[in-house]
């Protein structure tokens, strides 16, 4: 928003430090914050908090991230660098990994991915992890071919991408048990990334933990790609802004 040239109104911690801690609810909060501003972007720990708060707001609302709900703006930075890197979105072979019950990001992304003709998709997770059934049920009424797989390398030969995610601790709360069974079972290492397809790019949401053992793979997030964010997400506000 700065980069466009708006300013910026924050209220980070909410939830601990705005009257959200004292009980006020989601609504009431957004009918106050939308006096102050001309578009929210608002990260809820709760799935579907964004599609609360836009159905409140007489502004648009930006997910910028519900829970293990959905990331959109995520999937619409992953999509553009797939499109740039691998030269096309249809007829493409994805692989998704890691936790892919609690990662938004991969949610988003096969969601996404469906809109695309002769998509396959395919999900390499921890059973404790693997892909919920609103997806797999979505992709399946639109027609996207998609495959459950525990073989990681398999998959990684095959696929234009692989896209890889953490196990992510702190959705699994006091289960730690689910943690400790999910974490390194599918990691990519040089092994992975010798049988990939010679023009297939490896991608990561970040943060990055220990699923990828290699120090330096061609492949991952440079700093091209986080501006691909960057660039995202200002044509979307100024989307949203000029065609409101």
């Amino acid at each position: 928003m700065k980069r466009l040239g708006g300013e910026v109104l924050t209220t980070e911690n909410a939830r601990e430090f705005s009257s959200a801690a004292k009980g006020e609810t989601l609504e009431d909060s957004i009918r106050t914050v939308e006096g102050y501003s001309d578009i929210i972007v608002m990260r809820h720990f709760e799935s579907g908090a964004a599609r609360r708060a836009a159905a409140t707001a007489g502004i648009p609302v930006i997910n910028a991230g519900d829970g293990p709900g959905q990331h959109p703006t995520q999937a619409l930075l992953d999509v553009y660098t797939i499109d740039r890197e691998v030269g096309k979105l249809d007829g493409i072979k994805v692989g998704l990994v890691g936790d892919l019950a609690n990662g938004r990001t991969v949610r988003s992304l096969a969601y996404l991915l469906a809109k695309y003709q002769d998509v396959k998709i395919y999900f390499v997770s921890p059973d404790v992890v693997k892909m919920k059934d609103d997806i797999e049920e979505y992709l399946t009424s639109k027609g996207v071919e998609w495959e459950q797989s525990a073989d990681l390398m398999e998959v990684a030969s095959k696929c234009n991408v692989v896209y890889q995610t953490r196990i992510q601790k702190e959705r699994l709360g006091e289960r730690i048990n689910l943690y400790e069974e999910a974490r390194g079972k599918y990691m990519v290492d040089k092994g992975v990334l010798d049988v990939m397809q010679r023009h297939a790019v490896m991608m990561h949401p970040l943060p990055r933990v220990d699923e990828i053992t290699v120090f330096r793979i061609q492949g991952l997030p440079s700093s091209d790609r986080q501006k691909n964010g960057l660039y995202i997400r200002m044509a979307l506000l100024k989307l949203l802004l000029v065609g409101w």
